[in-house]
């Protein structure tokens, strides 16, 4: 049975801004980097925080762990979006009815009709997160529903016309935060088409 932390955090992950389900592994499109972008203030960098801290960005982006009193999030693997390690079997097939999605036990996997999607590592890390991104790359991510503005489009649960509401001003400041924090190595799975088997090793 599923504790009333765990239900409410099922909840606000799907419903909540959820930073950038599905950008991992990324590279920046050659020659798109930003020309030396000023350093971001203090100031910019407490807004990021605020921002990311209240919108839910750590529900699905960060592993969930069983701890002392339950489920929490782990803290060391903050924003690091899927373990790599974490194996996934096929995700249960659900009848015909209300239910449309199952997520993993670290709420960092989710499966419905788009198929199964990871929560993508949102740290600085240069060659499993965001450590190559430039603002105007995660600008466009944002603006477009798609990776780095033009590749595949962003999956469930990210709700891209919630964090499209955005300002630039607010995305630059996510990002500055984003850029922060400590990386953490961990290269999350691409996403699986509907229907596609799902490798378990």
């Amino acid at each position: 049975m599923m504790s009333a932390d765990t239900s409410l955090r099922l909840s606000a992950c799907t419903a909540a801004i959820a930073v950038f389900a599905a950008l991992a592994a990324a590279t920046p499109p050659a020659g798109a980097a930003d020309a030396a972008p000023a350093k971001a203030t203090a100031a910019t960098v407490a807004k990021g925080k605020y921002l990311v801290s209240t919108s839910g960005c750590t529900d699905c982006h960060t592993p969930v762990k069983m701890g002392a009193n339950g489920p929490e999030p782990d803290l060391s693997r903050m924003l690091s979006g899927h373990p790599e390690g974490l194996k996934m079997p096929p995700a249960p097939v659900l009848p015909e009815g209300p239910w449309i999605a199952s997520v993993g036990a670290t709420m960092t996997a989710w499966s419905g009709p788009w198929g199964v999607s990871y929560t993508a590592n949102l740290t600085p890390d240069a060659d499993t997160g965001l450590g190559q991104w430039t603002a105007r790359d995660f600008r466009a991510t944002i603006r477009t529903g798609r990776h780095l503005g033009r590749g595949r489009a962003l999956l469930p649960p990210m709700p891209i016309p919630v964090v499209q509401n955005f300002t630039d001003a607010d995305l630059d400041a996510i990002f500055a935060y984003l850029q922060s924090i400590p990386a953490v190595k961990n290269r999350v799975p691409e996403p699986v088409a509907p229907g596609a088997p799902v490798a378990v090793k």
